[in-house]
C-alpha cells in the first residue's frame, strides 16, 4: 500500500488534519488522477492525487467552489495543495448511479428523472465563470476521430472535408447557444453519486465550459459506458423539455451535439488504446458508434452524414466501429 501512495503524503495528511487514517485505494479512470478513501475515527474523506504536469487541480477547485456556491451538490473541499496536485475532499460514498442501477434496474426511470432535474437546476443558474464552448473547441474535439480512430482502423480519410462539414453543422447551434449554461461535459451514470440523503452528487466536472444545454443531456442519455434504451432517452428528453422548456430547434441541436460528442469519444477511446495502452475502452466503441449513427440520421447532420458515407467503409460501419488492440 505504501508504495502506491503519493510521495511525502504523511506531511500533507498531518497538515490537513488526517494524521494516521486507514487508506483504501480506489479504482482509477481514464486520466492520470488517482483516488484514495481516508477513514479516521468515524470520519471519511477522499484524497485526490492529480500529479503535475499531467494534471492540474486548479480547474477542479474552481468549478467545485462555483457549484457549491450555487447550492449544487459538488464535494466540499477540506484541504488542498495545488503545487503537488493533492486535495482532501468530501466522500460521497461508494454508491455510483451506474452501480446502483445494475442492482436496481426497476428504479431506472426515477433515478434518471432525478439526474435530469439536477441538470434543470444547473441550467437555471447563471452561466459559470468558465471558458466558452466555441467552434474551435468543438472542431478540436471531433478531429480526434480522423486523428486517432481512422489510423487505428487502417483507413485514410478527408480530414479537411470533415472539419468543413462540421462547421456547416455547428454554425446554427452556436448562434443559439448564447448566453449558454454551465456544461459539465462528462455527466453520466458513472459520474453521478447517489447520496444517503437521497440527493445526487456531482464529480469529474473539472473541464466545465459555458455551452449549450443539450450537451450534458447527450452525455447522460447517450452514455458511452451504459446502455440507455431509445425509449428511456426519449422519455427523459421529454421530461427535460417539460421542466426547462425547449424551442423548436432543440431536437436538432441535441442530434448535432450527440454526433459531435460521440465522434469525439470514438477518437478518445482509440487514443487511449494507441497512446496510453488502455485497450479496455475499445469495447465501448460499438455502443458509442450506434448512438452516433442514430444522430447522423437527423437532417441537421446531413453534411457530416455525407462525409461518413464517402469516407468510412461500409464494413467498419456495419461492425459499429469495432477495433482490436
Amino acid at each position: 500500500m505504501t508504495q502506491t501512495l503519493p510521495r511525502r503524503i504523511d506531511e500533507f495528511l498531518i497538515e490537513s488534519g488526517w494524521a494516521v487514517p486507514d487508506i483504501e485505494v480506489l479504482p482509477g479512470d481514464a486520466s492520470f488522477r488517482r483516488y484514495f478513501r481516508l477513514r479516521d475515527e468515524g470520519r471519511a474523506a477522499l484524497l485526490m492525487d492529480a500529479p503535475p504536469p499531467e494534471e492540474d487541480v486548479r480547474p477542479f477547485l474552481h468549478v467545485a467552489h462555483w457549484l457549491n456556491g450555487q447550492g449544487l451538490r459538488a464535494p466540499q473541499i477540506y484541504a488542498q495543495c495545488e503545487e503537488r496536485g493533492l486535495i482532501v475532499l468530501e466522500d460521497f460514498g461508494p454508491e455510483r448511479m451506474r452501480d446502483w442501477l445494475d442492482e436496481n434496474p426497476a428504479g431506472e426511470s426515477r433515478v434518471y428523472g432525478e439526474a435530469i432535474d439536477a441538470l434543470v437546476a444547473l441550467h437555471q443558474c447563471p452561466p459559470g465563470p468558465f471558458a466558452p464552448y466555441d467552434m474551435a473547441t468543438y472542431l478540436r474535439e471531433v478531429a480526434l476521430l480522423p486523428e486517432w480512430f481512422c489510423p487505428h482502423a487502417g483507413i485514410e480519410v478527408d480530414a479537411a472535408g470533415f472539419e468543413a462539414a462540421w462547421r456547416k453543422v455547428l454554425a446554427p447551434l452556436l448562434e443559439r447557444q448564447a448566453p449558454g449554461v454551465t456544461v459539465l461535459r462528462d455527466y453520466h451514470a458513472e459520474n453521478i453519486m447517489l447520496l444517503p440523503d437521497g440527493s445526487q452528487g456531482l464529480i469529474d466536472f473539472q473541464d466545465a465550459l459555458v455551452g449549450h444545454p443539450a450537451y450534458d443531456l447527450v452525455s447522460l442519455l447517450q452514455d458511452a459506458r451504459r446502455d440507455v434504451s431509445e425509449e428511456l432517452e426519449a422519455a427523459m428528453l421529454a421530461h427535460y423539455c417539460q421542466k426547462a422548456g425547449c424551442n423548436e430547434h432543440f431536437a436538432a441541436d441535441y442530434a448535432r451535439l450527440g454526433a459531435q460528442r460521440n465522434a469525439k469519444i470514438v477518437g478518445i477511446f482509440a487514443r487511449l488504446d494507441r497512446r496510453d495502452s488502455k485497450p479496455r475502452y475499445l469495447a465501448m466503441i460499438p455502443r458509442v458508434w450506434e448512438a452516433l449513427e442514430r444522430d447522423l440520421a437527423h437532417p441537421a447532420l446531413a453534411p457530416v452524414a455525407r462525409w461518413f458515407d464517402a469516407n468510412i467503409p461500409a464494413e467498419i460501419r456495419a461492425s459499429k466501429g469495432k477495433l482490436t488492440a
